[in-house]
């Protein structure tokens, strides 16, 4: 295949770009962490969500949740000054 120079050197700019492209993407999987769920819903409360995701709305259900979680785990807290 016969280019002439500014041909040439658009395509080496082209490939240089590719490269730096390809780098980058290496670069973020090589950074990526496995997405692992914090805790394991059983099938139950996974519908049982889901049915109140589709009664209240996914923002009031998780502001439910978050403050019903954090009554329930406020023990672990309590546990940590108390030692």
């Amino acid at each position: 295949m016969k280019l002439k120079p500014d041909e040439k050197e658009a395509l080496s700019d082209a490939i240089d770009q590719m490269n730096e492209s390809l780098d980058r993407f290496i670069e973020f999987y090589n950074e990526a962490e496995a997405d692992k769920a914090i805790i394991e819903f059983d099938e139950e409360v996974i519908a049982l969500i889901q049915a109140g995701k589709e009664k209240f709305g996914e923002s009031a259900l998780t502001k439910k949740i978050n403050l019903i979680l954090k009554e329930v785990l406020s023990f672990v807290s309590d546990e940590e000054t108390e030692s």
